[in-house]
């Protein structure tokens, strides 16, 4: 008997090649759920990676970058699915969205982005984590963190925000009290937190920094969807003429 995926002869359970089993198990309730598990990595301790998140991120995502990846949730995972808890969460309670706002020309292309935006902050959240990077990248070019190093951080950093947003959207569906602003303004100051405190805890400038990055790098992504949108409608009026 060969294996199924390398076809090399077996004489075990398992290919000796590549680990395949012999015999592939049939899809059951136990595989969904391991499969739920792997994906959201809870034996490795998402709720762990929050709590540690929570009060010490800076320390961690350091020690995550340089000696131990196993401990946390990967970043990319985190990030999408922490959006994904904040999305559900606001249309659930139906809570207007207090993350990213834009009042342009119901028709514009720049609108229609931002649409997609609110829509798909998984993938936004990445996205406005790069502008996020460049600029600390610039504040703290002192420190010896590359740019992917940088956006790791802010997936971590970005994830743990937006179960911020989702906690209080929660809380204001309940209670009917108006708090994502009170909201946006804590996920701001956490994100300034752990930033100055990943690069350097000790020194005040280091959270002023880490707040000008974050400021300026959502800034900067909001005037170049403007921008972007602006040229969109600008080539297709010049088409129509």
């Amino acid at each position: 008997m060969n294996c199924k995926n390398c076809s090399i002869e077996l004489t075990s359970k398992y290919c000796p090649e590549c680990g395949q089993p012999a015999t592939v198990k049939r899809i059951d309730g136990h595989y969904i759920i391991h499969e739920i598990e792997h994906v959201l990595h809870f034996e490795k301790g998402i709720f762990y990676t929050i709590r540690e998140l929570l009060i010490r991120p800076g320390d961690n995502i350091r020690h995550f970058l340089t000696e131990n990846r196993s401990r946390l949730v990967k970043p990319v995972i985190f990030i999408i699915i922490t959006s994904l808890i904040y999305t559900l969460s606001s249309h659930f309670f139906h809570v207007d969205d207090g993350y990213v706002k834009f009042e342009g020309a119901g028709h514009s292309t720049s609108t229609l982005i931002f649409k997609w935006v609110q829509d798909h902050y998984g993938y936004s959240n990445i996205l406005m984590g790069i502008f996020i990077a460049l600029w600390a990248k610039v504040f703290f070019r002192k420190y010896d963190y590359n740019l992917y190093e940088i956006l790791i951080l802010l997936c971590f950093v970005m994830g743990m925000g937006m179960l911020f947003l989702a906690v209080f959207a929660m809380v204001q569906g309940l209670t009917h009290f108006d708090l994502m602003q009170i909201a946006s303004f804590i996920c701001i100051i956490y994100c300034s937190w752990a930033i100055g405190q990943f690069f350097n805890k000790k020194k005040p400038v280091s959270y002023a920094k880490a707040f000008g990055a974050y400021v300026l790098g959502m800034i900067t992504f909001s005037v170049t969807v403007v921008l972007l949108g602006a040229l969109i409608d600008l080539a297709i009026h010049s088409q129509a003429k």
